[in-house]
């Protein structure tokens, strides 16, 4: 078992206990928009292509919405628990793990915190250190931040030996964003108001980040 697939697996679970009409974080999706993102992003190459924008963002819309009215809604949940094809970029060995872990971590978490009911959960301490590794990629999230973004992990301990501290956006003023790896990820997808995190800068800086918009 990997991170990646201990996500999918809990966010399958997750998913078939709600049914398809609950909310998530992802603006104007149900349950079953997701769960068809998910279809498509692994199955549907050439819908695939148009999810970060772009010229072909139209068509990826047009798939994703056919595939959530159309398809059974277990049905979804039974390909995104049996995983990608083999003759998918994401059926390729590692690549499960490489670009799926972030993926299914924070979609899980999109689901788990728009419930009303929902509560914190333990994250483990190695899952926790791959997502302090992968948040370079904040530094491609955050390149048209208005002022420069520092992340910081709470959980550091200074002479630990351990990198605690990021440069996300490279200029000055500076917002110095805290919390854990977990909420940190989160935070720099894009769900800025469900991560649990803490800002510190001046007034006038925190508040031009907390306007501003990103994510994927």
């Amino acid at each position: 078992m990997t991170y990646a697939r201990d996500e999918r697996l809990a966010l399958c679970a997750l998913l078939a206990d709600l049914g398809p009409a609950q909310p998530t974080l992802c603006a104007g999706w149900q349950t079953a928009d997701l769960a068809a993102h998910l279809v498509l992003r692994e199955r549907r190459p050439d819908a695939a292509a148009g999810i970060p924008g772009g010229p072909l963002a139209r068509h990826t819309k047009s798939v994703q919405s056919r595939l959530a009215r159309r398809t059974p809604f277990p049905k979804l949940i039974e390909m995104i628990r049996t995983g990608p094809p083999r003759a998918s970029l994401f059926g390729l060995p590692g690549a499960d793990e490489r670009l799926n872990t972030v993926e299914y971590f924070v979609h899980h978490e999109d689901v788990r915190r728009a419930q009303q009911d929902w509560e914190s959960r333990e994250i483990d301490d190695g899952l926790n250190e791959l997502l302090w590794n992968r948040l370079g990629l904040a530094k491609l999230l955050l390149r048209k931040a208005p002022v420069g973004v520092e992340l910081v992990r709470e959980d550091g301990e200074p002479g630990s030996g351990r990198r605690v501290r990021r440069t996300a956006r490279a200029r000055t003023p500076v917002v110095t964003v805290t919390g854990t790896p977990a909420e940190l990820t989160l935070w720099s997808m894009g769900r800025t108001g469900a991560a649990h995190v803490r800002l510190d800068g001046s007034d006038a800086d925190v508040a031009a980040l907390q306007a501003a918009a990103w994510g994927i």
